[in-house]
C-alpha cells in the first residue's frame, strides 16, 4: 500500500467518525425544531387571544377610570351638600331644643300663674265670703 492509500484510508475513516458524531447533533438539532415550531403554535393558539383579551380588559379599565374621574366632581358635590344638611339638620335641632325649653319654661310658669291664680282667688272668695 502506498502512502496515498494509507492517508485516503484515515481521511475515510476520520469523515466516518465524523459523520457518526453529527448525527446524534443532527437529530438534537431537528428535535429542538419541532420543540419550537409547537412553542410557537401554542402562542399563536393560546398566548395571542390571551393577549387579545387583556388587550380589551385594559381598554374596559380605562374606561372605567374616565367614568370614575367623571364623577368624582358629582361626588365631591354630593358630599358638600351632606355637609350643608347635616349643618342645616344641627342647626334645627339647636331651635327646637330652644323652642322646647321656652315650651317648658312657659309650661311651668303657666302651671305656676295658675296656682297663684287659684290661691289668690280662694282668698278673694274667703274673704268675699267671710264678711
Amino acid at each position: 500500500m502506498t502512502l496515498t492509500g494509507i492517508v485516503l484510508i484515515i481521511i475515510s475513516a476520520a469523515l466516518c467518525i465524523m459523520v457518526l458524531a453529527f448525527i446524534p447533533t443532527l437529530l438534537a438539532v431537528k428535535r429542538a425544531a419541532i420543540s419550537l415550531g409547537a412553542l410557537s403554535e401554542m402562542v399563536h393558539t393560546e398566548l395571542k387571544p390571551a393577549l387579545q383579551e387583556l388587550t380589551a380588559a385594559l381598554t374596559e379599565l380605562r374606561a372605567v377610570g374616565g367614568d370614575v374621574a367623571e364623577h368624582a366632581d358629582d361626588v365631591k358635590r354630593f358630599m358638600t351638600a351632606l355637609g350643608e344638611t347635616g349643618d342645616n339638620l344641627n342647626t334645627i335641632n339647636r331651635s327646637v331644643g330652644m323652642v322646647a325649653g321656652v315650651l317648658s319654661a312657659t309650661s311651668t310658669w303657666a302651671i305656676g300663674a295658675k296656682v297663684a291664680g287659684k290661691y289668690l282667688l280662694e282668698r278673694y272668695l274667703k274673704k268675699r265670703g267671710g264678711k
